[in-house]
């Protein structure tokens, strides 16, 4: 009888690098995904790569890519972000499960997101940290979204003229992704980037994508929210600079989200974007690093999880 092959055994969560400490996303294409011991095997036309699942954020899947279900397995049992996305990385269409299994950020914004005083102040927190030397504790959401726009207009502006770049406007087809300038090729590619690792911080941290605080409506609303603070020092410059360069080579997306990789490293945004969401959230000294649970009690308050009750028990309280 065959013995039965033996796999690296399942980590501790404890023992799995924090989504501040880990590389930022990797995206691919047209390639198999295998598991060998604790890393991702890649398999494609070039020859084959491990990547160690437990040292990345988020791993972006675009389109011919198959996938084993042991490196699914891997993947989970990891905290590896997986989304699933469109040639190019235009489209999201899927993601896997979060790295943390706290529900306290998750709580505390869906405390903020449902009462309006709290949402327009955590709406002016993150107008903020764009204006960093103008006091918007009394502007309403209209007067926000009206400094918003003209802030982002000077700054395509800007860049325009510092790179030497044309630019009329922003044009973006999802259903075509050719059919946009080089300048906007390189925007919605350098967004994706921004998007896809946004999101594999929202959720490695147990926030929702869904639970917007200036966006709604949308299953993604909080990521375009929390990626809104980072494009003007992030993704619109290196757009512009890979543009530039690059503005003739048919394959500037993926010229660009090399760029986009290298600025996250050379930024340390991983490391900010986890700052920013918890401060934003209110939670910075609240997140337990192991998975706590415990039932919820109207009078008593957090009780022990596990634990079997009795009826009438403790009747005098």
């Amino acid at each position: 009888m065959a013995k039965k092959k033996l796999s690296a055994k399942k980590p501790k969560r404890a023992e799995l690098g924090r989504i501040r400490d880990r590389i930022t996303f990797i995206y691919l294409e047209h390639a198999k995904l295998n598991r060998q011991d604790s890393a991702i095997q890649v398999v494609d036309q070039r020859g084959i790569v491990n990547i160690p699942s437990a040292m990345l954020a988020v791993l972006m899947l675009g389109p011919g890519v198959d996938v084993t279900h042991r490196a699914m397995e891997l993947m989970g049992q990891s905290g590896l972000g997986v989304v699933w996305v469109g040639e190019q990385g235009v489209r999201q269409y899927a993601y896997g499960r979060p790295l943390s299994h706290s529900s306290t950020l998750l709580e505390a914004q869906a405390a903020l997101v449902s009462n309006r005083k709290k949402r327009i102040a955590v709406a002016r927190a993150m107008y903020r940290m764009r204006f960093p030397d103008e006091d918007v504790s009394r502007y309403s959401m209209q007067e926000l979204r009206g400094k918003e726009g003209a802030r982002v207009r000077r700054i395509y502006q800007q860049q325009s003229l510092e790179t030497g770049v044309p630019w009329n406007r922003r044009e973006y087809n999802p259903d075509n992704f050719e059919a946009s300038s080089p300048i906007n090729k390189a925007l919605t590619a350098a967004h994706q980037a921004l998007y896809g690792l946004s999101h594999a911080v929202i959720c490695a941290l147990g926030a929702s994508p869904g639970l917007g605080v200036v966006h709604t409506g949308h299953d993604l609303s909080f990521v375009y929210d929390f990626a809104d603070l980072y494009k003007a020092s992030v993704s619109i410059p290196v757009a512009f600079e890979v543009t530039a360069k690059s503005a003739d080579d048919p394959d500037i997306a993926s010229k660009t989200r090399l760029a986009m990789r290298d600025k996250f490293v050379e930024t340390k945004l991983l490391t900010q974007m986890v700052a920013d969401l918890k401060t934003l959230l209110d939670v910075a000294d609240k997140v337990p690093e192991a998975t706590v649970m415990q039932l919820w009690d109207d009078k008593l308050g957090l009780q022990k999880f596990g634990v079997q009750y009795h009826e009438n028990e403790d009747e005098s309280v």
